[in-house]
């Protein structure tokens, strides 16, 4: 075990050069202020340092918006302890922690055993980074390699690399052709108005013929996220899918 010291004192810190990397890039990424005492409590429950992208996201920043706030990437942002709605209402996310329910006090024999989540998107997609044994969660792809649950099809899908190869991607500016299929006229100011504890519930549901022979002619509202997230978890289940498993807490 690392002390939060050894984690943090670093002679090349990954975020000088990712904060230069969210300032060019051409998804409009909005960067969150982070909780310096959540960040470093994040960090040492992970274990990693500073010199890795998930380091510098807990410790630099309360999580970032891209795309007109299509997709949310988790770091030090709003404390486990925080009151419920919180995010919505100052503003801010929750934190990594909060989202995969760290324990209050730092537990070296804890590890988030399906995966840890670390973005979600507005109508219900979830990216998670594959813990030591993928298969016995029931998700695809390599120890160490992310994953994404898709709301269109209530599976997860092996996206073929690392957490820090997974933000420079997303940072890329390619969520256009990740997304196609799944955004309707009008998207963008839908997103920009939600409060970042919600989501959009989209009726016919994403997975159904009807909403994917006309997205357009979908019905949208803001509901919490939570409830994005537990509608498709149950529904996967009565359509006969495998159970998705923890799909971030609120």
């Amino acid at each position: 075990m690392r002390a939060i010291e050894e984690l943090t004192a670093v002679d090349d810190p990954a975020w000088p050069e990712l904060a230069t990397a969210l300032a060019a890039s051409p998804a409009a990424a909005r960067v969150l202020p982070a909780d310096h005492d959540e960040g470093r409590r994040c960090l040492l429950q992970l274990q990693v340092t500073a010199r890795s992208t998930l380091g510098a996201l807990v410790l630099n920043t309360g999580g970032l918006l891209l795309d007109h706030g299509w997709v949310r990437v988790f770091g030090g942002g709003l404390p486990g302890g925080g009151p419920t709605g919180g995010p919505a209402a100052e503003g801010r996310l929750p934190s990594l922690g909060r989202v995969n329910r760290f324990p209050a006090v730092f537990d070296p024999a804890w590890f988030p055993a399906s995966g840890l989540v670390v973005g979600q998107d507005v109508v219900g997609g979830v990216f998670a980074l594959n813990g030591h044994d993928p298969a016995a969660a029931g998700r695809p792809g390599a120890p160490g390699q992310m994953t994404y649950f898709a709301p269109d099809t209530l599976e997860w899908e092996a996206l073929d690399m690392g957490h820090t190869a997974w933000v420079a991607w997303l940072l890329s500016g390619r969520l256009r052709t990740f997304y196609d299929g799944l955004r309707w006229p009008g998207w963008r100011a839908e997103a920009e108005a939600l409060a970042l504890s919600q989501g959009i519930t989209v009726y016919p549901f994403l997975w159904s013929p009807e909403a994917q022979a006309d997205l357009s002619a979908t019905s949208r509202r803001a509901v919490p996220m939570r409830e994005v997230l537990g509608v498709a978890a149950e529904f996967a289940g009565q359509l006969g899918f495998p159970d998705p498993g923890f799909l971030g807490a609120g």
